[in-house]
C-alpha cells in the first residue's frame, strides 16, 4: 500500500501571550548559564501552567448568548477533551486549530483552541478543528482515498474520545470535524503542494455511538447518513474505496428537519443559516464563528443581530419573496453555472488576486444565496501604525474597488442570487509576528453593478452592504479613517 509523503513539521507548539513567549525565553536563557534546578522548576510550573489556561475558548470571548451559554455549561468538559486529543498519537502530527488550512511553520503561532459550539445548516454544532501534518501523493492516491484516510486516521480516534468526555445529554444536535491536510503533486517540470479540508458533520447520536460500531459496513451507512464535504463541494465518502460514493443517491440527499437540541438549551436568537465558508486560511475558516454575519442589516456600530433604527439612510437588505432559500439550492446553482464559476476562477488567479484554495461558490447568508469570493490583497499593512478601520478602507478604495467592474463582467448572471461576499485577505506587518486579516464586503449585487457605472459613489455602496473585519461587523466611514 502506498504512504503518503510527509513534510518535515515543527514541534507542537500553543498559542501563548506574549508574556508567557517572554517566559519561555527567559526559562532558556536561565538553562544556558545552567542555572540550579530549584531556579528552574517554578518557571517551568508557571509556563506549563500558563500554557494549559489558553488551551480552550472561554466563554466571554463568545457573542452569541445561546453558543455562550453551552461554552459556559461543558467548559470542563471540552477542556478534558482538548486535553485528550493533545495527548492521542496519530500516524502524523495533529494540531488542533481554530482555523484550518495553516502552514506547519504558522501553526505554532496560532490559535490552538480548536473545540466549540458553533451553528451550522441550522443546527448547532460542537466543532472538532485542526490541521493535519500529512502530505499526501496526488499521483497515488485519490480524493477520496486521502479523505479515508484522513477520517481513519484522525476523525475516527477523535470519536473514540468524544462519548468518554462529553455527556450524551449534551445540548447540541451534531458533532462536526473540519480537518486539512496537505496535497502534493510532482512531475518533472514542477513540484506542487496544496491543502484540502474535510468537513464532516455527524448528527449527535451517531457521533456517540461511532465507537461502538463493529464493522465496516454500519459505519460506511453512519457516514452515508451524515453531512460530508471536500473542499467545499458535497462529498460522498467510501470508507477504503478508491473514489467516492454519488451524493445524490445517499440518505443525506432527501431532505429531513434536523435534530433538535435538548429542552434545556437557550431559545436561538436567530434562524440565521450560517455558511460553511471556503478556507479563509490564518483568520477564520469553515464553520461560522459565533460573532460573525448575524445581521443584513444598518451597517452601523450595532452588535450582530440588532435591527435598523427609524430614520436610518443605510437600507435593510431585504429577502427575496417566497420560500427561504436551502443550502441545497446553493449547490444547484453551483452545478448550474459551473462553467461560469471555472472561467471565473481563471480569470481571477491570473488578474484579479484570487487565492487558490478557496474558489468561488454559492452559500446562503439570512435568506439570501450569495457567491462567495475571496481575494489576496498583494499590499501589507503595518499592525502598529494602521487601524483596523483604515486598513477595511484602504482595501476597499486602493485594492477591490478598481477590481469590481472586471470582476462584475465574469461574475455569473442569473436572477436566483442577489449578493456577492467578497473576502479580502490582508498580510500585517508586525514588531512581534506577521499575520493576516480578513475582511468581508457582503454587497448586494444591483448596487455593486451601480457603482462600477459611477452612478453611486463608493462610500453609498458601502452603506448599502456589511463589512466584517475577522467576522466581527464594523461601521465604515471611508473618507473619515483617511
Amino acid at each position: 500500500m502506498s504512504q503518503p509523503v510527509i513534510r518535515h513539521d515543527l514541534p507542537l507548539g500553543l498559542c501563548f501571550r506574549e508574556a508567557v513567549d517572554a517566559q519561555w525565553r527567559n526559562l532558556i536563557s536561565l538553562s544556558r548559564f545552567r542555572a540550579p534546578a530549584a531556579l528552574l522548576l517554578p518557571v517551568m510550573l508557571l509556563w506549563v501552567g500558563m500554557r494549559a489556561g489558553f488551551g480552550q475558548v472561554s466563554p466571554s470571548e463568545i457573542v452569541n448568548p445561546q453558543l455562550k451559554a453551552l461554552e459556559q455549561t461543558y467548559f470542563p468538559q471540552l477542556e478534558a477533551l482538548n486535553r485528550a486529543i493533545r495527548s492521542t498519537k496519530f500516524p502524523f502530527t495533529f494540531l488542533l486549530s481554530r482555523y484550518v488550512g495553516l502552514d506547519p511553520q504558522h501553526q505554532t503561532e496560532a490559535d490552538t483552541r480548536g473545540l466549540e459550539f458553533v451553528k451550522f445548516h441550522d443546527r448547532l454544532v460542537l466543532k472538532v478543528t485542526g490541521n493535519y501534518n500529512a502530505a499526501y501523493n496526488a499521483d497515488l492516491l485519490t480524493e477520496n482515498e486521502r479523505a479515508s484516510r484522513t477520517f481513519n486516521e484522525v476523525i475516527a480516534p477523535i470519536l473514540q474520545l468524544v462519548p468518554e468526555e462529553i455527556p450524551a445529554q449534551v445540548a447540541c444536535d451534531a458533532v462536526g470535524f473540519e480537518i486539512s491536510y496537505h496535497v502534493r503533486r510532482r512531475n518533472r517540470s514542477y513540484d506542487y503542494e496544496g491543502k484540502e479540508i474535510l468537513v464532516v458533520v455527524l448528527g449527535k447520536a451517531d457521533a456517540l455511538g461511532y465507537s461502538k460500531l463493529s464493522n465496516d459496513s454500519d459505519r460506511q451507512d453512519l457516514l452515508n447518513r451524515s453531512e460530508i464535504f471536500l473542499s467545499g463541494k458535497a462529498f460522498g465518502l467510501a470508507l477504503g474505496g478508491r473514489e467516492p460514493l454519488d451524493v445524490e443517491g445517499l440518505e443525506r440527499s432527501v431532505p429531513r428537519k434536523p435534530e433538535r437540541a435538548s429542552a434545556s438549551a437557550p431559545t436561538p436568537t436567530s434562524n440565521t443559516d450560517r455558511r460553511l465558508s471556503s478556507v479563509k486560511e490564518d483568520p477564520r475558516a469553515g464553520f461560522e464563528k459565533p460573532d460573525t454575519k448575524a445581521s443584513m442589516g444598518t451597517a452601523g456600530p450595532a452588535s450582530p443581530g440588532s435591527s435598523p433604527q427609524p430614520g436610518s439612510d443605510k437600507p435593510e437588505v431585504q429577502a427575496a419573496p417566497g420560500a427561504a432559500p436551502s443550502p441545497g439550492d446553493a449547490d444547484r446553482l453551483q452545478v448550474k453555472y459551473k462553467a461560469q464559476i471555472d472561467e471565473l476562477v481563471r480569470e481571477g488567479l491570473a488578474k484579479f488576486h484570487f487565492v487558490d484554495y478557496a474558489p468561488p461558490s454559492f452559500a446562503i447568508f439570512r435568506n439570501h444565496v450569495v457567491l462567495q469570493l475571496t481575494l489576496r490583497n498583494p499590499e501589507r499593512f503595518e499592525r502598529e501604525s494602521t487601524s483596523i478601520y483604515k486598513r477595511a478602507a484602504q482595501s476597499f478604495d486602493l485594492f477591490l474597488a478598481p477590481l469590481l467592474k472586471s470582476i462584475l463582467e465574469k461574475v455569473p448572471q442569473g436572477e436566483e442570487f442577489d449578493t456577492l461576499d467578497i473576502t479580502v485577505l490582508n498580510g500585517l506587518a508586525s514588531t512581534s509576528k506577521a499575520s493576516s486579516e480578513a475582511t468581508d464586503f457582503i454587497c448586494p449585487i444591483r448596487p455593486l453593478r451601480q457603482f462600477a457605472e459611477a452612478e453611486i459613489t463608493s462610500q453609498d455602496l458601502v452603506n448599502q452592504s456589511i463589512v466584517l473585519v475577522n467576522g466581527v461587523r464594523i461601521a465604515l466611514n471611508l473618507q473619515q479613517v483617511e
